[in-house]
């Protein structure tokens, strides 16, 4: 039985769902919770799975970027007007509309591949080994509602 553990996240960021029927086509925002769990069939030398900071390491580039932005599906027709103005923070999605399942599997596959880096660059205070593995992201939209992505 493998060992688990999870690290959350907390960041505001908006987003438009042009192909939804009603509200949410608007532009809108969230106070989102991220949870990334991750799982290792044995501990390390520390007796863990790996120390939480790693986490924070890995993924706050991307959640960074994701605080106070406006994210937004590239081929909805107001995206270069959005662009223009917003810059930076917004952030589009290739021919999909950014809801919170879009989101999570974003940002396990984010996840996935700065954990694959981290561990092919040995650090001696923060070691990770190879076989430690993203489980899931669950990303919660409001306080009663979230979204996640596994693979099998």
């Amino acid at each position: 039985m493998p060992f688990r553990i999870c690290k959350s996240f907390e960041i505001e960021s908006g987003h438009m769902l042009s192909k939804h029927p009603d509200k949410c086509a608007f532009p809108h925002g969230h106070t989102r919770r991220v949870e990334y769990v991750l799982e290792a069939d044995e501990l390390d030398q520390n007796e863990m799975v790996f120390d939480f900071k790693i986490v924070k390491e890995l993924v706050s580039d991307f959640l960074d970027r994701l605080d106070h932005s406006m994210c937004m599906n590239t081929e909805d027709p107001r995206y270069s007007e959005f662009k223009a103005y917003y810059g930076e923070r917004l952030i589009g999605f290739e021919g999909a509309d950014p809801t919170t399942e879009v989101i999570a599997k974003r940002l396990f596959d984010h996840c996935r591949e700065k954990l694959a880096e981290y561990a092919k660059t040995p650090k001696e205070i923060y070691p990770l080994r190879p076989s430690v593995r993203i489980v899931k992201v669950r990303v919660w939209e409001t306080s009663s509602s979230w979204s996640e992505y596994w693979e099998r």
